[in-house]
């Protein structure tokens, strides 16, 4: 589906014209992508699978009612912060059944690759950790990672669901990943010592 049918069909919903079912079709194949790309970086064997991470997300937004949609940018943002807590949920959930054992550390290299198609496995919570530390400080720059990383958004798409430009998308997106690097490193450190 294009960018249109899902900011028609967004619309449709927000005015009462569609139920929000309707929009479930227009984005199902998105989300899944979204969700594929996510679960492609967890360990193999992950118990949550794409179909379920799709439902879920899906679930959580339609549930978000009081949320006026504007355009598919917007909705896949929103979609971006649903599927990082369903993913931390679950990761939380995992090590909670493991009494706290097998929690891993991130290794300097894995949070430079920060990329949109290959999100960290077991290194989540950890990523979590330090994203909520930015948000706190510069939740702006925060934003740009959540929505890049877990929403898939392009940097243009980013600049025109937080209504700035291009421009600042970029230095907000660097800012961030050099933040990341200081504050993963620095607790890498401080659990070495």
């Amino acid at each position: 589906m294009n960018g249109t049918d899902v900011t028609t069909t967004l619309r449709k919903v927000r005015l009462g014209e569609s139920a929000p079912e309707a929009l479930f079709p227009v984005v199902y194949d998105e989300l899944r992508r979204l969700a594929s790309g996510h679960l492609r970086g967890e360990r193999s064997g992950h118990t949550l699978q794409t179909t379920a991470l799709v439902h879920e997300a899906y679930l959580r937004l339609v549930d978000l009612r009081r949320i006026e949609w504007q355009d598919r940018a917007h909705f896949f943002g929103v979609a971006s912060g649903a599927i990082r807590r369903i993913l931390i949920d679950h990761a939380r959930a995992r090590n909670r059944d493991k009494r706290g054992g097998g929690a891993v550390h991130v290794s300097i290299d894995d949070v430079l690759a920060v990329s949109v198609t290959e999100p960290p496995g077991p290194e989540l919570l950890e990523l979590d950790r330090a994203l909520t530390a930015l948000a706190a400080l510069h939740p702006d720059k925060a934003r740009v990672v959540e929505l890049r990383f877990f929403g898939g958004l392009t940097l243009p798409e980013i600049a025109e669901v937080l209504g700035v430009t291009r421009r600042t998308v970029d230095r907000y997106w660097l800012f961030a990943r050099t933040w990341l690097y200081r504050e993963l490193k620095t607790s890498l450190e401080e659990e070495t010592s």
